[in-house]
């Protein structure tokens, strides 16, 4: 089941997801050299990554592949968020990100947004060292981020219809029906017998997922989402004069 566009509609351009994505592709350019490297793809995750038990002082599981670079400590907590293993896995973020993140960047405006986005993916950041406290594996990617956007696109646009490609056929599905589906997922893999070393951090993403359902009422702009529920356009003036928060 995968998501190709919700019919959504936004008053303002999604400026910081935008720059999120160009970040983070940028990322993959020039700190990972586009995975052609396997030298330095290695070296930006060990470098860069989020090592569980380098944070905890834990000892290391036994048996896991231990980096031997050095790791950037508690800073990999956000240079984590715009590192990837992969084309599939840097591509699919990108587009879940784009699919959800400009209508949360329009209902929270610019800056709360970018504020939201590195909350929520530090809690995914957390949520996987507190699942997996004394693992040498390092963790990267948006995807915890972009589960906090998941999550409160959920609570926000619950009824709003994404066009979902399930099996070749392309349903028109409401979000809460397919993001509920997405979060079995998640809950069937953290629960697996696989989680800790499957290669997906299934705890981060519900931990991303469970403080964006938690702290959107903090941060969206009640007036624009609830005339966007009831199929109201805003005065121009009034989007205009938001501001960038």
């Amino acid at each position: 089941m995968f998501p190709l566009r919700d019919h959504n509609p936004t008053e303002i351009f999604p400026f910081f997801t935008v720059l999120i994505m160009v970040l983070t592709a940028g990322t993959w350019l020039l700190v990972q050299g586009l995975g052609l490297s396997d030298n330095a793809l290695y070296e930006s995750i060990c470098t860069l990554g989020v090592v569980p038990a380098d944070i905890t002082g834990l000892n290391v599981v036994k048996g896991a592949n231990v980096c031997e670079s050095s790791n950037i400590g508690m800073a990999s907590v956000l240079s984590s968020m715009f590192l990837h293993v992969s084309w599939g896995h840097l591509l699919g973020n990108l587009w879940f990100l784009w699919v959800f993140g400009n209508n949360i960047e329009d209902s929270m405006g610019h800056l709360s947004f970018v504020a939201f986005y590195l909350i929520t993916g530090t809690a995914a950041v957390m949520a996987h060292i507190a699942v997996n406290p004394s693992s040498a594996v390092p963790m990267v990617g948006a995807s915890g981020a972009i589960s906090g956007i998941m999550g409160a696109y959920l609570v926000l646009y619950p009824r709003i219809s994404i066009d979902t490609w399930v099996f070749f056929v392309v349903l028109k599905l409401p979000a809460w029906f397919m993001l509920g589906y997405w979060i079995s997922i998640q809950l069937t893999g953290v629960l697996g017998p696989g989680s800790v070393d499957g290669g997906v951090a299934y705890g981060a993403h519900l931990g991303g997922f469970v403080a964006g359902l938690l702290l959107v009422p903090f941060f969206r702009n009640k007036k624009l989402v609830k005339a966007k529920k009831r199929g109201i356009v805003l005065p121009r003036a009034e989007i205009d004069n938001r501001g960038w928060w």
